[in-house]
């Protein structure tokens, strides 16, 4: 049966060490116990996932435009994986462009959300998706 994170174990892959550090920030803001691990790149992103000993996380935020491995690369990997296909995934990237939005869908992204350039609303979404992810949603057990 699935369950409510008591402390949600995220992965969020964002080659921009200031959107990464913003969502951290926002993360904390939210008052939900929550341990948010970042890497950088796609490769990084899969090595995690594959790391023996490392709990899979709760939850993979992935941005799409990636150095080494894009995130639709990385996408198709881990839905392609049984023992990582039920990870959801949460794709959050600027891009708005309807193929990018299809791709990720058709990959079994989980959702996708759009960046939004400015601070307040990079804040809001990364607390909906804490909110909705840490609050509503029952998760696979780990």
């Amino acid at each position: 049966m699935g369950h409510l994170a008591e402390v949600l174990d995220i992965l969020l892959v964002e080659d921009s060490p200031g959107d990464a550090r913003l969502a951290a920030e926002a993360w904390k803001e939210t008052g939900l116990p929550g341990h948010l691990h970042v890497v950088a790149d796609g490769v990084q992103a899969i090595h995690y996932l594959r790391q023996s000993g490392t709990p899979l996380p709760d939850l993979l935020l992935l941005d799409l435009n990636l150095p080494l491995k894009d995130g639709w690369e990385v996408l198709a990997e881990i839905k392609d994986d049984p023992a990582l296909k039920r990870i959801p995934v949460v794709v959050l990237t600027t891009s708005q462009a309807e193929n990018d939005i299809l791709q990720s869908y058709d990959l079994h992204a989980n959702c996708f959300i759009a960046k939004p350039v400015d601070l307040d609303g990079f804040i809001s979404v990364i607390r909906s998706i804490a909110d909705f992810w840490g609050r509503v949603v029952l998760l696979p057990p780990r």
